[in-house]
């Protein structure tokens, strides 16, 4: 028996990296999982590969913009239809466009802040309608350590830290409900997004991550598992006295 058996989950972002991982992990601890991406071919294969390595996991892959509404909607509607409910959320998609504040553009800002925040706000909303209903549903947010500030990140920044008021003030609206809403906030881990912010810097990824793991208690980098792991409690019936709560998972980067 797993965790999640009979249960529906919605990862975003899932078709690579911190989201595959949470969806690999859902499927792994017997949950249905659809995974929610911008390229609907990139969900399927996703999904495919879950399909394929986990016995028995059931998997789809679902095309959507989390940043508009109609296709927010869509998307929880084929999630219900084609899995038959939903019971947990994960808003993990994102994207990056890192610069100082007097190069950052206006769609620099608004795209980032768009998939992050708005698309927290359109997913949760759609998906609260049918937890109100069965008086039951978890709702996890991706926020990051760069919530607390970081160099050339005042887009990503100001969005990771209004996730964490948003998960705040829907722990509070939603709890009477029956809905636990809570929020991870990752420390570096090392995914393609990462390993793409070394080329940039021309440094080794090598290098890049061993720096990263220099920089906090625990001496190590952290890995797609290490988050997929914490998203797994948070949203499971063990932490339902959990809301409203950001943990944040960085090997105690966030301590000095």
């Amino acid at each position: 028996m797993g965790r999640y058996d009979g249960r529906v989950a919605v990862v975003t972002g899932a078709a690579r990296g911190l989201g595959f991982a949470t969806a690999e992990r859902f499927a792994q601890e017997g949950a249905a999982v659809a995974i929610v991406d911008l390229d609907e071919s990139s969900a399927a294969d996703a999904a495919t590969r879950i399909s394929d390595s986990v016995s028995g996991a059931r998997a789809i892959g679902i095309g959507a913009n989390v940043s508009d509404a109609a296709s927010v909607e869509a998307a929880i509607e084929r999630v219900v239809t084609e899995l038959g409910g939903i019971h947990v959320l994960v808003n993990n998609a994102g994207i990056t466009r890192d610069n100082l504040l007097f190069k950052m553009t206006e769609d620099d800002w608004d795209l980032v802040m768009g998939v992050h925040l708005k698309g927290a706000f359109l997913m949760t909303r759609a998906a609260q309608k049918h937890f109100v209903e069965q008086k039951y549903g978890k709702v996890l947010n991706l926020s990051s350590t760069s919530a607390l500030g970081n160099r050339g990140q005042a887009n990503y920044s100001a969005a990771k830290m209004g996730v964490q008021g948003l998960t705040r003030t829907l722990g509070i609206e939603l709890g009477p409900f029956g809905i636990n809403v809570n929020a991870v906030a990752p420390g570096f881990i090392a995914t393609e997004m990462t390993d793409a912010t070394a080329v940039r810097l021309k440094m080794s990824v090598e290098d890049f991550r061993q720096a990263n793991a220099d920089a906090n208690p625990v001496r190590r980098f952290g890995e797609p598992g290490d988050i997929a792991a914490a998203i797994a409690f948070l949203c499971s019936d063990e932490a339902s006295y959990i809301t409203g709560q950001t943990l944040y998972v960085d090997g105690g980067f966030t301590l000095g």
